[in-house]
């Protein structure tokens, strides 16, 4: 029997991606999923419209090394395509395009023997095709000559576009494919400032919509699915073992940069590929700098806490879990104070995490309680004074992005959203010495369930005297040393 080229090539395929895919993780998203978050999106489109995503840029690192690749999180919730170079094109209604029926349509970085000899095997058309889902598959560069008119569908939804996209060698990146699809709609021209009466152009940007498409995929993301949530729980429970190792293995001796290592050893040895963020490992006055993420002091200090604000990154999903503890085991008694009020701050916005309830209330309820509490403690005058020791608010959605799309309106079933509460008094503030360099915050992933708040990073200590308790006992680290350089 005589077979065709594209039979051959389809097997190839198919014998590439069995043997790779046995070797791999078998608890990624299915396709399935990323099917169903289409159609879902696709019921909130208004009629005659198209809803166009693009894969994330190539960020390069310096001179020929770039970062190692991310997905952009929309991108990958709708197709589960994990390659750059890539656009997807969303319908709301059956379209008929060059002799074929179908309502999606994904375009892909071509297959190249001398490319993944150097970055890997790619999906291609037929990998899309066999392990997407996706019934209709293209290569970026034939979307040049694809032949749809954008002039026809009464709303274009897509995000706006950043300057950040680099043009390489290849005639179908990224650069490329986001140049003709402006050249398609008519992007750059309705940019400019067009003479009145111009109604072409008017008319054209006013089907041209992000904030509607924003808004779409903030209702879907901000509800966790069903798979979802293993994945996402799988990332914060990692992320609270990484917590509860550390407070073991803790002494006043470490560096910033060797807690770090701590926690993200712990995450790849789940398996788990990224950190979902910079992570921010601060001693002393460094823990009461928000985003601090130099982690470069080389001794963390007997008498100092030290603040740590880190989440893995599972399949995607990522947690954020912050704990806070001394350095020496055991917090000083105006150590404990701050903390303690932390504490009691963020058990009261917990509580608050019930389905119907707005979800500005658990961060008005813990700034009233830290107010107060500063206010008897005599850092601030009263609990009406201005202040920045608490800066920032205390709830966020997590999930594909640390800081997930939500509306932000009331908690719903399936939510998962941080608790965070936090007093930064740092050095030369203006209250009694003895608070100087105290920076405390207390974070959990809180699952918004019908029978209330579930605290999904409980698993690592979060009371004064539960983190002196687990300090005491022996790490699995205390017996790794490693010789010393000059």
């Amino acid at each position: 029997m005589k077979l065709n080229n594209t039979f051959l090539v389809f097997f190839f395929v198919f014998l590439t991606s069995f043997s790779q895919n046995n070797e791999l993780p078998q608890d990624y998203l299915t396709k399935d999923f990323h099917k169903d978050r289409r159609e879902q999106l696709r019921k909130k489109m208004p009629n005659n419209s198209v809803a166009v995503f693009f894969a994330n840029a190539v960020r390069n690192r310096a001179n020929d090394v770039d970062y190692v690749y991310h997905q952009d999180p929309n991108f990958y919730y709708l197709t589960g395509y994990k390659e750059p170079h890539a656009m997807v094109l969303i319908f709301k209604e059956n379209q008929n395009v060059q002799g074929k029926t179908f309502n999606e349509v994904l375009f892909v970085q071509e297959r190249s023997e001398n490319a993944e000899m150097w970055t890997g095997t790619r999906l291609g058309v037929l990998g899309a095709q066999d392990q997407l889902g996706f019934r209709v598959a293209y290569n970026g560069r034939e979307f040049k000559s694809y032949a749809i008119d954008f002039s026809k569908f009464d709303k274009i939804l897509f995000y706006n576009f950043k300057n950040d996209v680099r043009d390489s060698k290849d005639d179908a990146d990224l650069y490329d494919l986001i140049k003709t699809f402006k050249e398609k709609v008519s992007f750059d021209l309705i940019q400019l400032k067009n003479p009145a009466g111009d109604n072409m152009h008017r008319e054209t940007k006013k089907r041209i919509d992000t904030p509607l498409l924003k808004g779409f995929m903030a209702s879907l993301r901000e509800i966790k699915t069903k798979e979802e949530l293993v994945l996402l729980k799988k990332a914060i429970e990692i992320s609270a073992i990484g917590q509860l190792e550390i407070m073991k293995a803790m002494h006043p001796t470490m560096s910033e940069t060797e807690a770090q290592g701590v926690h993200e050893f712990v995450y790849k040895k789940y398996g788990a590929e990224y950190e979902g963020y910079p992570s921010i490992v601060g001693a002393g006055n460094n823990g009461c700098i928000l985003h601090y993420v130099d982690n470069n002091k080389t001794l963390i200090g007997d008498n100092n806490l030290i603040l740590m604000d880190l989440g893995a990154e599972y399949h995607g999903y990522t947690a954020d879990v912050t704990r806070t503890i001394p350095a020496n085991g055991k917090f000083s008694p105006e150590q404990k104070l701050i903390y303690d009020l932390v504490f009691k701050a963020q058990e009261a916005g917990i509580a608050a995490y019930k389905i119907g309830t707005k979800m500005d209330k658990p961060n008005a309820i813990a700034k009233k309680i830290i107010n107060k509490g500063l206010a008897d403690l005599g850092i601030i005058a009263s609990e009406k004074t201005r202040h920045s020791y608490f800066p920032h608010g205390t709830s966020h959605h997590i999930g594909l992005d640390v800081h997930d799309p939500g509306n932000y309106k009331k908690f719903e079933e399936n939510m998962v959203v941080t608790m965070e509460p936090g007093i930064y008094i740092p050095n030369g503030s203006d209250c009694d010495e003895k608070w100087w360099g105290i920076g405390v915050r207390i974070e959990d992933d809180i699952l918004v369930t019908k029978e209330g708040p579930v605290n999904l990073s409980a698993m690592a200590p979060r009371t004064s005297s539960a983190i002196e308790a687990t300090m005491k006992l022996p790490s699995v680290l205390d017996s790794f040393v490693l010789p010393k350089l000059d």
